[in-house]
């Protein structure tokens, strides 16, 4: 094949545009496919720790995230009295990286990425109907009867992928009761300065209040509660702020502060993690194929890695198919780690008994600081691997 490999991707979410970013700079001929009938713009913020902006750069991409949201520069948890139980060292080892952890909002996010795309490349309103394998193409049939062919087919479509099922059919999700609330407003207060993040752990309760620029703040909410209520939450805003009744003032001040409509609130869940992410020309990728608890704030830092080394495992094999397996293997037992990792943490972060959250909080404090740095730079610190690395002025064009 002496052309470009052609790639279609299912999803623009981070992921998906992501994927588009980096497979594009290899030569990819790129197209995005997107079910809702608009690119996601609205809601909530989330962290792109060091590790997924280094791990871009290997691609010899630069997506300037510093000026579309925050650079943490302070990250400490605090007791619901407004203790303060321990600083972590986040801002150190990524600068250690050499790029900044970035608090930006997903809208910003979109942005930076988009800036790096020619947009004609994205579609929406393109829900996936079926999909085709045949020995050298991938067909795939749309809702509205559209089709398409290409070389490769990578699914970033989340949780709820079509592409995941297609490739180990029906799953179920993992639900881990307890409700997160999410909300970007405007606000002002001395205590959150630039590239702050602040965490206040209680019992079975959590928020965290994260300058993510430009004059707003992400917060975030979590309480225990079965998955079915925390699905089918209508509370108001008071509801949510009763949750806090207590904690420090600045807590009831931000809620109060936002519109409930600003509001959105979701059911926690992942799935168990399964090695299955592929078959032939078809591969997952972000969520779709590892979906995660939040406690590590890794999401958003995983599909953007799986991006680069896809992009890189595509780079230096003449058989695309095997890149795809190569792909897999490189990324399966560290997403496996961090998947397993954000779902014990979510749980010693979630614990109501009183006595749990006595040790988990002196843990915390006590920790010796080599050891929590260690901790931390399991996940901050992205590794290239055996795949080596593209030189980044002089990218190849992938072929067939």
């Amino acid at each position: 094949m002496n052309r470009p490999l052609k790639v279609i991707i299912i999803g623009a979410g981070i992921g998906g545009l992501s994927t588009a970013v980096a497979l594009r700079r290899i030569g990819c001929n790129v197209e995005v496919y997107e079910q809702a009938p608009a690119l996601r713009t609205a809601g909530s913020g989330l962290s792109v720790m060091s590790n997924a902006s280094v791990a871009m750069s290997t691609l010899g991409i630069n997506l300037n995230l510093e000026h579309f949201g925050a650079p943490i520069r302070h990250f400490e948890i605090r007791s619901t009295r407004d203790r303060l139980i321990r600083r972590l060292p986040l801002p150190e080892i990524s600068s250690a990286n050499g790029a900044d952890s970035v608090c930006i909002s997903r809208k910003a996010l979109q942005q930076a990425l988009l800036q790096q795309l020619d947009e004609r490349c994205i579609h929406v309103g393109a829900r996936v109907s079926a999909i085709h394998e045949g020995t050298d193409c991938v067909s795939i049939s749309f809702d509205d009867g559209r089709t398409e062919q290409c070389d490769l087919l990578v699914g970033a479509d989340g949780i709820y992928s079509f592409v995941r099922e297609y490739i180990q059919g029906p799953q179920p999700v993992r639900t881990a009761d307890y409700i997160c609330w999410l909300a970007i407003t405007r606000y002002q207060h001395p205590q959150i300065t630039p590239g702050y993040v602040g965490h206040y752990w209680g019992a079975g309760k959590r928020i965290g209040l994260i300058d993510v620029g430009d004059g707003e703040v992400y917060w975030w909410g979590t309480a225990n509660m079965k998955n079915e209520q925390a699905r089918n939450w209508t509370g108001n805003t008071e509801d949510i702020m009763s949750f806090y009744n207590g904690w420090p003032a600045i807590v009831g001040d931000i809620i109060s502060q936002t519109p409930v409509e600003d509001i959105i609130s979701v059911a926690a869940q992942d799935r168990q993690f399964s090695a299955n992410w592929g078959k032939g020309r078809v591969t997952l990728l972000g969520d779709a194929a590892h979906p995660m608890l939040t406690s590590l704030g890794q999401g958003a830092g995983m599909a953007i890695e799986d991006a680069a080394v896809l992009g890189h495992s595509l780079s230096i094999n003449s058989d695309p198919v095997q890149a795809l397996r190569q792909y897999e293997a490189l990324r399966i037992p560290r997403a496996e780690m961090l998947v397993n990792a954000s779902r014990t943490l979510s749980e010693v972060e979630q614990d109501d008994r009183f006595f749990h959250c006595l040790k988990r909080d002196l843990s915390l404090q006590f920790a010796p600081s080599a050891s929590l740095k260690r901790s931390l730079e399991n996940s901050l610190i992205f590794k290239a691997g055996s795949i080596g690395q593209l030189n980044s002025n002089t990218p190849e064009q992938t072929r067939g």
